[in-house]
């Protein structure tokens, strides 16, 4: 087998009919190349989104001139194969048509033998304006529809192509095209691997791995297949001869066992370790070989557990036989503009993920199937997959065209995907059932409703089988199982739960329910003043101007966040001020609602917040934004998702200690319970002594102040609980009996001093008062803190390190330097100082 891109420098592109063009690298989209060649402005900068829809009105052409060796040309058969082509489109090779592409989720294989030559060669690829595209669509008379998502242009539900690219309540309105994945030349002869199924028989001490690959040839000549399986501590190697005879073979014909001694399981984070075992597979005759695969897969087992019980019916994840608690967030594309996204830039935020312990993330359907790249990074970190089919909030029309190609994507995706360890579900849509059964489609064509049915209960569940009747299927999220029945319900299946938010709630209200797997919740905030920098001009920043509202796709959503301000805190002194506030909303509110299901962890499986990551600079629910810096979300992430977590609840005078526990082990505890004065000093305390159960939540005393609470001292006093943890672990959580904003705060004055050794800084902030949510920030370039948004008192500093090798764009060169550009954030700092 011979491969070779045709994706890099050389293409041109132009408007249809047009002479001239402009040069280009691919993956390159419309968008992208008329940015560079200053053809658009910046469409992130201030309100310059609106200038790419003229552009996309057109059709465009992308051509490539490129040399074909005679070796390809001497093989039987030579492909071209399209991994990303967005969206529809007509491919011509040398003039002559070779095919057509209506879904941008597909993969595309041409036969070009007879078309392709030894030396230059010209591709042609034909994109067709995807607005005029949906504008022309015409569905049947009993299945019009004028629904559209929030955000969004009307009419993304006729074209496949990620629905997202119309605009979401978090995303821009870009609908581009052009390539987004590479462009490959595939040529072989006598027989090459067209697909490979891997099967995990376990038993005690063992597995037997199944490997069983599907050929194609071009001549039906036996050949020596050789399966190796490589582990940290050997390698089996299992070799037979074929014996297909016809073009194809099917499952079960070329299969090899290899039989796996005390094998390494893979394991989520948090729960073991990631051992990836490296499966090749060869085809060779004497010593010529003719085709060669390579895969890394975790040895594990995984199932969704679905079981009624004193509640309702479980929803819940076991591996390898344990039952584990998801923690994670919900994952969108990483860039509006699709040919900007690369496997550097989806490993850094994978990583990212687990380093605040992570253990799960939700591929959304509004977007796109991401790349190898993305479970590749999982499969290493320990990340579990929730993978949506690419359907989302929308109305789709069943057609024998549209069946076909959607069965076709699922083909291909699955195929793609299955041998992954991170997959652990592959699920319908996005929100669909839970709008057909609600208010959302009650207007809708019944019609469209049965298609619904047809699709994601029958058709796609059982596409998915075909090729992968290992992974679980779930239609929809959210749902109770399917079938309309009840698919909000909080006491089966998975949950979406958006009263805090879209209700306008207060962030109490998430303590008020206990869901069998959140699936979707969050609390906007905005990002980080250098991010906001990045999309505005000086007189832009005022959370009303036209420019941060137009970076606002969620509804009123700059309002709802200085509402959720309001309940909590003083009004900032600044916009700086404000930008810092609305993140320590948005971190509180999520910490609460994973506290308390984590809490209830006897019932809850899991909590995925929205969202993980932003396709653009924007105002939304992301705890790492664009530019991957992460929000106080994510700090705070980091600490309310460790494998053992201290959390405290407040009511009235009284306050609670729970810890949750994720480990395998026994966790025995020391946790003081401390009434402390402004100034830190400690008036009274508790002490208790806990075991904690593995894989449980333990509830400790509640201990009650109201007696040390006479006139407005509630507003004088905070309560620090210490948790000391057999494992070696410690944490610390403050809280108070008011509003922050009621909170007699004393004025603060911060000591910052640092340290270094070879490979990190040390930074230590402290002082002599109570000053909660201490912040560290670059003024200049970027850096992942060891934590950060701690609150702080006398004796009780913040002690951070930083990597140096991490340190980006700082022209840091000592500790000195470091102490020079850090910015601090803080409670205090935050409001004018007079008013308390």
């Amino acid at each position: 087998m011979l491969r070779e891109s045709l994706c890099g420098d050389g293409w041109l592109i132009k408007e249809k009919g047009a002479v001239a063009g402009f040069d280009a690298k691919a993956p390159c989209s419309v968008l992208s190349v008329l940015m560079e060649q200053g053809k658009l402005d910046d469409l992130y900068y201030r309100e310059n989104e609106k200038q790419a829809l003229a552009p996309l009105e057109k059709d465009y052409e992308f051509i490539k001139n490129f040399s074909v060796s005679g070796e390809h040309m001497q093989q039987d058969c030579v492909d071209l194969v399209f991994y990303g082509l967005d969206t529809v489109s007509e491919i011509f090779l040398n003039g002559k048509k070779i095919g057509s592409t209506k879904n941008m989720h597909r993969t595309y294989r041409f036969s070009v033998k007879d078309t392709m030559r030894v030396g230059a060669n010209e591709l042609r690829i034909v994109f067709e304006s995807p607005l005029r595209y949906v504008r022309e669509f015409r569905p049947a008379e009993n299945k019009k529809t004028s629904f559209a998502p929030t955000g969004a242009l009307p009419g993304s539900q006729y074209i496949r192509k990620a629905e997202s690219m119309f605009g979401w309540d978090w995303g821009p309105k870009l609908p581009d095209t052009g390539i987004f994945r590479d462009i490959v030349i595939e040529s072989f002869s006598k027989v090459r691997i067209s697909d490979v199924f891997f099967e995990q028989d376990h038993y005690e001490g063992g597995i037997m791995l199944h490997v069983d690959p599907i050929l194609e040839y071009t001549d039906l000549i036996p050949v020596e297949l050789t399966v190796s399986v490589t582990g940290e501590d050997d390698t089996v190697i299992m070799t037979r001869l074929t014996d297909t005879f016809r073009e194809f073979s099917v499952r079960g014909e070329n299969e090899v066992v290899v039989n796996i001694h005390s094998p390494q399981l893979w394991w989520p984070a948090g729960y073991g370790d990631q051992p990836l075992y490296t499966v090749k597979i060869s085809l060779k005759k004497a010593d010529k070989v003719y085709d060669e695969r390579e895969y890394h897969i975790g040895l594990r087992t995984i199932e969704l557990i679905t079981q009624k019980d004193e509640t309702g019916e479980s929803f819940a994840f076991e591996v390898n036989g344990r039952r584990i608690f998801a923690k994670g967030a919900d994952y969108i594309p990483e860039d509006a503009i699709y040919s900007r996204m690369n496997d550097r830039r989806t490993e850094t935020l994978v990583k990212n993920a687990a380093m605040a312990n992570f253990n799960f993330l939700r591929v959304w359907g509004g977007g796109v199937y991401p790349s190898d790249a993305f479970y590749d990074a999982c499969d290493k970190y320990g990340i579990l997959v929730w993978q949506d089919m690419m359907f989302a909030c929308n109305l789709y029309e069943l057609t024998p065209k549209f069946e076909r190609s959607i069965l076709a994507e699922v083909h291909d995706n699955v195929t793609r995907l299955r041998h992954h360890a991170c997959l652990a579900l592959w699920c319908g849509n996005n929100e669909m059932e839970s709008g057909w059964a609600g208010k959302a489609y009650k207007n809708e064509s019944p019609a469209l409703k049965a298609d619904y049915i047809k699709l994601f209960e029958y058709l796609i569940p059982r596409a998915v089988a075909a090729d992968d009747d290992y992974t679980p299927y779930w239609a929809s999220s959210p749902s109770s199982g399917g079938s309309f029945d009840d698919p909000d319900s909080p006491d089966r299946g998975d949950s979406h739960f958006w009263d805090v938010w879209h209700g306008d709630k207060g962030i109490d209200e998430y303590r008020k329910h206990v869901f069998r797997f959140l699936s979707e919740f969050g609390v906007q905030s905005f990002p980080g003043i250098k991010t906001v920098r990045s999309f505005t001009g000086e007189v832009d920043r005022n959370a009303f101007s036209p420019v941060m509202e137009a970076h606002q796709k969620s509804p009123s959503g700059n309002a709802k966040i200085l509402t959720g301000i309001a309940g909590n805190f003083r009004y900032p002194r600044d916009f700086v001020q404000l930008l810092y506030v609305s993140q320590l909303v948005q971190a509180i509110a999520v910490k609460g609602c994973v506290e308390h299901m984590r809490k209830n962890m006897d019932v809850c499986a899991g909590t995925l917040y929205w969202q993980l990551n932003d396709n653009y600079p924007a105002v939304s629910w992301s705890s790492i934004d664009y530019y991957g810096r992460w929000k106080l979300l994510h700090y705070a992430a980091r600490r309310f998702y460790a494998p053992v977590a201290g959390s405290v609840e407040v009511e009235g005078t009284q306050v609670t200690p729970c810890v949750a526990n994720d480990t395998d082990e026994v966790i025995n505890a020391k946790v003081r319970v401390s009434l402390r004065s402004m100034d830190g000093k400690e008036i009274t305390h508790y002490l208790e002594d806990v075991r904690i159960n593995p894989d449980s939540a333990l509830t400790l005393k509640t201990r009650d102040f109201e007696r040390q609470m006479e006139d407005n001292f509630i507003r004088e006093v905070f309560v620090s609980v210490d948790f000391e943890f057999s494992n070696d672990t410690e944490q610390t959580e403050t809280v108070v009996f008011v509003p922050w904003k009621s909170l007699g705060l004393k004025e603060t004055s911060l000591e910052l001093s640092g340290d270094e050794t070879d490979d990190t800084y040390e930074v230590t902030v402290s002082s002599d008062v109570f000053t909660p949510f201490v912040t560290l920030d670059l003024r200049e370039g970027d850096a992942v803190f060891s934590d950060n948004c701690i609150s702080i008192f006398k004796d009780r500093p913040l002690k951070v390190s930083l990597r140096k090798d991490a340190l980006k764009n700082t022209g840091i060169k000592s500790v000195e330097d470091l102490l020079d550009n850090i910015e601090i954030y803080t409670l205090q700092g935050s409001f004018d100082m007079g008013d308390v």
